[in-house]
């Protein structure tokens, strides 16, 4: 995502922090090399141009010497990206209680019933009651693909197959929708902006009275973004915009500074296929990411999102009762799943993102963990109750190994690495007087460390 203009960001902070003296050749260099970055991300020429300008007027103050020149630049290199891409984060406010509702606006291949369902589990995960409504009456199987959706996400979908008025179709559940918090509305999209669909929008606006109406733009449209943005703007009064897939493109600079420039403020991003690829869009933590610094805010985000609350609460409660077993342990796996791939998982934490992890090595860690899935799914409910019969009657393992196509040895360490996770979880042995609430000092984390560091193999 974006990586050339993070490699150029990196570059330009590391020439300022290693010049002897910040000539007027060093600060051309590092404009020019971030010019293109911001070019080649799909960013309007003459916002490129203007930020170039400002970086080289703010650099030649004379007033500014020696070391604070070199501080002042960053600071201003930093700020002035920042600027581009909107500033401040925007948030959506939800009440819970109340009956709010978001319609979603945008032409055809935007991705608008996709990112219904991913602001959907976005909510849903975090205590909201949510219910989508499919009022895309046009496109062939918009309301099924819903449907299924909803299904995957476990959020109520209301449609109406065989009516073609989405009005109408409003009308039939308005009752039923007003005992939810949240209702999403998928509307329908058209190849431009024409009469018809400016009429219609307007149309359920009216009938519906939305809390917000936000627009869903693909992040490789780049600049046309701003048309688009400004064109919906102009027509139907939206509060905001969600960008898609900005996995897939270098041309998300684009997106999002050209709805910056029509002051239309990004409030999610799309980063992928799955329902957790979905985030609140953060200008500051976003070039944190950019720099290889890190976003822990959005990394916990992204946990949340991923994990429903109620589970979590059973496999804690079951670890400290004694009775978490394989099948637990395969829940918490699958959740690693669902926050996202390893390398956008190592790009959020901070220092890890600078750190120069293979792919290769992610790419193994990924198969492991569904590889163990895999291995939990061989086994009978005895085995997944009483893992430690496994390890007794050794003919299981290779039963095992040939149902899950793994080796006996993958199946001893997913069994070590659940013995380990059980043993550490209920404070066993010389752990156990350890007070959660008061922390842990020097002493007792070197024991922890000695006890579990060596074993701990992922």
């Amino acid at each position: 995502m974006l990586g050339n203009l993070g490699s150029a960001l990196k570059k330009g902070f590391d020439k300022i922090a290693g010049a002897i003296f910040l000539d007027s050749k060093t600060i051309d260099i590092i404009v020019k090399d971030l010019q293109r970055a911001l070019i080649q991300a799909d960013v309007n020429i003459m916002l490129v141009k203007e930020l170039g300008d400002k970086i080289r007027k703010e650099a030649s103050d004379e007033k500014i010497k020696g070391i604070e020149r070199k501080e002042h630049l960053t600071k201003i290199l930093h700020d002035e990206i920042i600027n581009l891409l909107g500033k401040e984060k925007h948030e959506l406010n939800i009440e819970k209680g109340k009956n709010n509702k978001i319609m979603l606006l945008g032409l055809y291949g935007c991705g608008k019933t996709t990112t219904s369902s991913k602001l959907a589990a976005y909510y849903s995960k975090r205590g909201y009651k949510v219910a989508m409504l499919g009022l895309d009456v046009h496109r062939p199987a918009a309301r099924e693909q819903l449907e299924q959706l909803g299904q995957k996400v476990k959020v109520a979908v209301f449609i109406e197959k065989d009516e073609n008025d989405p009005i109408k179709t409003y009308k039939k559940f308005k009752n039923e929708l007003d005992k939810y918090d949240l209702v999403i509305i998928d509307t329908a999209g058209r190849h431009t902006l024409d009469k018809e669909l400016i009429n219609e929008i307007k149309s359920l606006e009216k009938e519906i009275k939305p809390d917000y109406t936000i627009l869903v733009i693909q992040a490789d449209i780049g600049q046309a973004a701003k048309k688009q943005a400004h064109e919906f703007q102009e027509a139907c009064n939206i509060n905001g915009v969600i960008i898609t897939r900005m996995d897939s493109t270098a041309k998300g600079g684009g997106a999002l500074t050209a709805c910056n420039e029509t002051k239309a403020p990004v409030f999610f991003i799309g980063t992928g296929e799955k329902p957790g690829d979905f985030e609140t869009f953060n200008p500051k933590a976003f070039i944190s990411r950019l720099l290889g610094l890190g976003d822990l805010e959005g990394l916990l985000e992204k946990v949340q999102s991923a994990v429903d609350e109620k589970s979590q609460e059973k496999a804690k409660k079951r670890l400290e009762e004694g009775n978490f077993n394989l099948r637990d342990f395969q829940e918490q796996l699958k959740n690693m799943g669902n926050v996202g791939s390893m390398s956008k998982i190592v790009e959020m934490i901070p220092g890890l993102g600078k750190a120069k992890i293979p792919d290769e090595l992610l790419g193994a860690q990924e198969g492991k963990i569904k590889k163990w899935q895999y291995i939990i799914d061989s086994m009978t409910e005895e085995e997944i109750e009483s893992p430690e019969i496994i390890e007794k009657q050794t003919s299981r393992l290779g039963r095992i190994a040939k149902g899950s196509g793994s080796t006996t040895s993958d199946i001893r360490m997913l069994l070590k690495q659940y013995k380990l996770l059980k043993e550490l979880a209920s404070g066993s042995g010389d752990l156990s007087n350890i007070d959660p609430s008061q922390g842990l000092n020097q002493k007792q984390m070197m024991k922890i460390a000695k006890k579990f560091g060596k074993k701990m193999k992922f």
